[in-house]
């Protein structure tokens, strides 16, 4: 008998890493020495606090670039990485180094931030914690989907793709133990970078309904 499926959430703790960047090359030295949960967090720092608003928010190295070194050519650049593209951080992490490389090699730029507007990086650490809210069939998964805060669902459904490195999230691993494996591939196929986390939650509940045969 499959396992039930506990409702999980995040609390994050912030830290900063000691190490800043006025210019091009210092933000290449630091994205190569900094751990994988700094790049996670400056990637996905904006899209957790704007995934309540609006969709498809840019990473903090490219606002970096674009606001303080008013390089436009390459924020545009680094702005254009597609995140959600990524299950591995560290392919991420060789994807920002490969852009900047590139663009120091080429350009060879000399501007230097304004005093106070150094880059800070920071790194993020999750502590993963139980909510009251338990699946054992897909009836009770839907009736939770209406109720679990959106720190679950980007926990379960965002998180969940970095963690496991196979762009499978927590839902579609448990529906496909129960039988459910449509929904599970139709979970899969949700874009959650490009749809507010109430939208998701939304269509969450739409794709549960359809196939808990409401």
């Amino acid at each position: 008998m499959p396992a039930p499926f506990y409702f999980k959430t995040g609390l994050r703790l912030i830290q900063l890493l000691g190490i800043k960047a006025k210019n091009l090359p210092e933000l290449l030295n630091g994205i190569k020495t900094v751990p994988l949960s700094s790049i996670y967090y400056h990637t996905h720092r904006l899209l957790y606090q704007q995934l309540a608003l609006y969709p498809e928010p840019p990473n903090d190295f490219a606002y970096w670039v674009n606001t303080s070194l008013n390089i436009k050519e390459l924020g545009e650049k680094m702005a254009s990485v597609n995140i959600a593209r990524f299950t591995n951080l560290q392919e991420l992490k060789e994807q920002f180094i490969n852009i900047l490389t590139d663009f120091i090699e080429n350009k060879n730029p000399k501007t230097i931030a304004p005093e106070g507007q150094e880059f800070h990086f920071m790194k993020c650490q999750t502590f993963i914690l139980i909510t009251p809210f338990v699946a054992n069939n897909i009836m009770e998964f839907l009736d939770a989907l209406k109720s679990v805060s959106i720190n679950s669902l980007y926990f379960h459904l965002i998180e969940s793709r970095l963690r496991l490195k196979n762009g499978v999230n927590d839902f579609s691993c448990w529906l496909r133990d129960i039988g459910e494996e449509k929904a599970a591939i139709e979970i899969e196929r949700l874009d959650p970078y490009t749809i507010t986390l109430e939208g998701l939650r939304k269509r969450l509940i739409f794709i549960i309904k359809k196939y808990a045969g409401h």
